[in-house]
């Protein structure tokens, strides 16, 4: 009897302990089932996120292309104004001294430049016509006084657009050189949120398999018991 008693009382606790451990158990999987869903929808989060920032970054990729082709375009459009506009005063100050070489080609040419206005063109033009020299006369005082006198206004206007010009094309640089730098700064910041956010994915992934696996070894014990 004393036997059966121990018996008893044995099969009790193991029994007893038994259901205590499929407790441990169900509460351990319901654990894990709920860490591996707030897991999931981490992940899923971070991927959205990754996701968003490369869109962003293609955009502003996109975005600064075609800003520094117009840049580009612009510059070079400005730069060969400039040069033209150097050119034909040169010419024009020279040629109020020795109006035998006269030659009006570096002053047309600026005819053909998209930045010069419509006035100036105009006024170009007039002033070529006018003060053209004929082939084989000899220039005389009057003519050279007349030539110089015309010139100068036309000078006065070149010197103008240059130095306008100028003054234009140093804005459009700072404007390129601050846009680049806000690309630069804005590639930068992504760039750390997306490599951070990958590197908080590839952790909660992994946590996320090792709790699945958790899972799976606890339904296991729960099976065995």
């Amino acid at each position: 009897k004393q036997f059966c008693d121990d018996t008893t009382i044995e099969k009790k606790r193991a029994i007893a302990e038994a259901n205590e451990k499929i407790e441990v158990l169900k509460a351990d999987i319901e654990k894990y089932i709920a860490t591996a869903a707030r897991l999931t929808k981490e992940i899923a989060d971070h991927d959205e996120d990754i996701s968003v920032w490369k869109g962003d970054q293609n955009a502003a990729t996109n975005v600064r292309g075609i800003e520094k082709a117009d840049y580009d375009a612009m510059h070079k459009d400005y730069s060969e104004s400039i040069d033209a506009l150097q050119r034909a005063i040169a010419v024009l100050k020279k040629q109020a001294y020795d109006r035998k070489q006269a030659s009006f080609a570096q002053v047309t040419a600026l005819q053909k430049l998209s930045l010069i206005p419509e006035s100036a063109k105009r006024a170009i033009d007039a002033f070529v016509q006018e003060e053209e020299p004929t082939d084989g006369l000899e220039v005389s005082a009057p003519e050279a006084y007349g030539y110089e006198f015309q010139s100068h206004g036309v000078i006065e206007m070149l010197e103008k657009l240059l130095d306008k010009f100028i003054a234009e094309r140093t804005g459009l640089e700072k404007t390129e050189m601050n846009s680049k730098h806000a690309f630069d700064m804005l590639m930068q910041d992504l760039t750390a949120q997306i490599d951070q956010a990958t590197q908080d994915r590839e952790e909660k992934a992994e946590l996320k398999a090792k709790t699945l696996q958790a899972k799976a070894d606890a339904l296991g014990d729960l099976e065995d018991t």
